[in-house]
């Protein structure tokens, strides 16, 4: 190791340990109190540290205004600089975008015609301490440099900051709409002060979301009594309005009365007329300090649906952060009067139901809205009934959908996956009809690799980058419509879509043990062939990773997986070197989505999150404890970089929640929970205001980690897994540990 890099880890060494003993000290026995929202803001977690309600609108949170991918969520620990708070952030991707809407106090007077350019000559940023920042769920705190203290809350709709000036010199604030970060770029802008409290305007933008429009209202608690506008780098003189491509303005208080300023922003996708609707229902007859006992008591009662009992505190901080991280995502997208943008500028409403957004399929369909459907059932029908809307749209289930937009980012078509989850497990109040529709024209379309796959029953090499995953997760999005299709009573689609899922068949080398890219005579191999290359997104068979990672996604059939190895000894061995292979990946072009590593396998993203569990297929259940343990001890702690990649709207997170519990959903849409080796000694599900769900585990430990025995209800339980409707009757569900493999138990 270099002495720089020795330098780097050693400062993010100390940081971590500063914000981790604030978070401690203020530990009590709420669950919030658990919550550190540091955890993900270093490494490549990609978090935001700012205030959000469960599934909030808005998500205000300070931004360095740094470019990179390390600052996908505006703000990373490393960094030192604040250049201000924006209003709308994401949660863990791998993309930057958002960051809208940035207001930043100041008590001095600033040149606003250097408003939307590098943060370097912003005019406007401060320097700060991590030692001074505090956050909890649905708030955050921080002291400035320029002795201003910024505190933020928020609920459902509206944004809170208070500012506190300590030097009065010239208390104000400014409103920076040409700024961006990342992949984002303003297309027009527009701002006005429309009384001595109240400013309205709107922020167009392209980037991730190639369509993304923002209204706003904000109000003031002190009137304004002067004001500052710039278009464009120019300044405006004495006009009270801006439009452009970059606006912004410096608004100033009355510094012989202002100390303290409470500024509440309210937005909408559709007009400025709702973001004033949407603020007068949940902004204007709450303070800050009620909005922020609020939203913590709701995030009290989120979090106590899981109750663990574990005497490790770090466990709980673990635990109850990453419990947090899955209600940040996806966010509510529809106003009051249940009005929503599309990408096409039509507008949509949910009568009697909320529209989301921020969908990152790809990544939550595999634990992330599974846990919904056991924690949030109302969310997840709402959840179904915003990707219909968005079906209506585009005449498909959506993708990845980022403020109403398409982007198209990532591969297969998760949508089917968890609108056939949510169906199958019972959850239904939404037009089960058109959801069929819906999943079947997406899988029967011609986009994004479907006809070559329609053509050949897999994707050649030779027309698509990234052929083999894509064929992978299409065949298993064809399963899911195969299972609805039968539910439904739709046999023939049945016969058709179940066929379709054999796709992987075609992919797999017998002689090297992996999926590989294969040509349109179907038979001969890409060449030359590494399973340890990666090139990242082009000129690859595999996405984000290489065949190592990427050669296990078949979670539909894995009896027939494992016979295409040559049966369970054959297939465990192979599966075992994945976790002991060395950790070397090659090639000029290696994605840096590539990360937590334990052999080949890389935890950081999202491909490998079910493969530990295959063992239990395999008929040793032993293997999978041992993994799992290994991961759940070496890829989470309570440091901010406490995250091995990207944590991705809630599923790195997600899969800690469950595989902690000692339970994953390695095929979600299956209905079937894998069991594991949990962590707690107790832990108890709440279902419903009569029913629990409790998990114990008595003597489990660092060295007990694996099953003795199972019980549920009381009975004997030799299978490897539990259902759905099992762990949602409520019940018990009592583990035997011991620190020696059972290798009777399971098989």
């Amino acid at each position: 190791m270099s002495k720089s890099s020795f330098l780097f880890f050693l400062i993010v060494f100390f940081i971590g340990s500063s914000c981790k003993e604030k978070k401690l000290n203020s530990t009590s026995d709420h669950f919030t109190g658990y919550v550190d929202p540091f955890i993900g803001t270093g490494g490549h977690g990609h978090t935001f540290p700012g205030a959000t309600a469960p599934f909030g609108m808005v998500q205000p949170s300070p931004d360095n205004g740094t470019t990179g991918w390390d600052w996908c969520s505006g703000y990373h620990i490393t960094d030192s600089i604040i250049s201000g708070f924006g209003q709308l952030h994401l949660s863990g991707t791998g993309i930057g975008d958002l960051a809208d809407l940035l207001l930043m106090p100041t008590n001095k007077t600033t040149n606003v015609s250097m408003f939307g350019i590098a943060r370097d000559s912003l005019p406007y940023t401060a320097r700060f301490s991590h030692s001074s920042e505090t956050a909890s769920p649905g708030y955050y705190k921080v002291d400035l440099e320029n002795d201003i203290r910024v505190e933020l809350t928020a609920n459902e709709y509206v944004s809170l900051h208070k500012y506190t000036y300590q030097k009065s010199d010239v208390p104000s604030f400014i409103i920076d709409l040409g700024y961006a970060v990342n992949w984002d770029a303003p297309t027009e802008s527009y701002i006005a002060l429309e009384s001595e409290t109240q400013i309205a305007g709107y922020r167009h933008s392209a980037g991730w979301a190639k369509n993304q429009k923002v209204f706003f209202v904000l109000e003031t608690s002190e009137p304004i009594i002067n004001a500052h506008f710039m278009s464009n780098g120019e300044t405006l003189g004495s006009r009270k309005k801006a439009k452009g491509t970059k606006t912004g303005a410096q608004l100033f208080f009355n510094k012989d009365s202002t100390s303290t300023v409470e500024i509440k922003v309210a937005v909408s996708s559709v007009s400025i007329a709702n973001a004033k609707e949407n603020l007068r229902n949940y902004g204007t007859s709450v303070s800050f300090d009620e909005v922020k006992s609020q939203t913590n008591k709701k995030w009290e009662e989120l979090l106590s649906k899981i109750k663990i009992e574990t005497p490790q505190d770090s466990l709980k901080t673990i635990f109850y952060t990453a419990l947090y991280h899955t209600q940040v995502a996806p966010v509510l997208f529809s106003d009051i009067n249940g009005e929503f943008r599309l990408q096409n500028d039509s507008i949509s409403t949910a009568q009697d139901w909320n529209a989301y957004s921020t969908l990152s399929l790809w990544d939550t369909f595999r634990a992330e809205n599974p846990l919904l459907n056991i924690l949030q059932p109302e969310k997840a029908n709402d959840i179904v009934r915003s990707m219909l809307a968005y079906y209506d749209e585009q005449g498909r289930l959506p993708v990845w959908t980022l403020y109403g937009n398409e982007t198209n980012t990532m591969t297969g078509n998760h949508g089917v996956s968890v609108v056939v989850d949510t169906y199958l497990k019972g959850i239904r109040d939404y037009d089960v009809d058109k959801a069929y529709e819906a999943v079947r024209n997406t899988m029967m379309g011609d986009i994004r690799g479907l006809a070559p796959y329609k053509e050949y029953g897999y994707i050649p090499y030779t027309e698509l980058d990234e052929s083999v995953t894509i064929s992978l997760e299409f065949a298993y999005n064809d399963w899911c419509v195969a299972q609805m299709a039968k539910d439904l009573g739709k046999e023939e689609d049945y016969q058709y879509f179940s066929n379709r899922s054999k796709a992987f068949r075609h992919l797999f080398d017998t002689e090297t043990g992996f999926m590989r890219g294969k040509s349109v005579d179907g038979k001969s191999w890409n060449e030359p062939f590494d399973p340890k290359f990666s090139s990242h997104r082009e000129h690859t068979d595999y996405t984000e990773g290489n065949a190592w990672q990427h050669s296990w996604f078949v979670l539909h059939d894995v009896p027939s997986f494992i016979e295409l190895h040559g049966g369970n000894k054959a297939f465990t061995k192979k599966l075992e070197q994945l976790f002991t292979e060395s950790s070397e990946i090659s090639g000029e072009n290696v994605s840096a989505d590539i990360s937590g590593l334990i052999g080949q396998y890389a935890h950081g993203n999202e491909p490998s999150h079910h493969i530990a569990y295959m063992f239990n297929s395999a008929k040793e259940p032993w293997k999978t404890q041992y993994w799992v343990r290994q991961i759940l001890d070496t890829q989470y702690t309570t440091q901010p970089e406490g995250l091995s990649g990207n944590e991705d709207c809630g599923q790195m997170s997600a899969w800690y929640v469950f595989s902690s519990l000692g339970l994953y959903p390695m095929n979600p849409a299956s209905g079937q929970y894998e069991l594991g080796s949990p962590l707690f000694k107790k832990a108890t599900i709440t279902i419903s205001e009569t029913k629990d769900f409790i998990i114990s585990a008595e003597s489990t430990s660092s060295v007990n980690k694996y099953i003795q025995a199972v019980k549920l209800n009381g009975e004997s339980l030799q299978r490897t897994y539990i259902t759905h409707t099992e762990l949602m009757a409520g019940g018990t569900l009592e583990f035997e540990m011991g620190p020696d493999p059972n290798k009777n138990w399971g098989i």
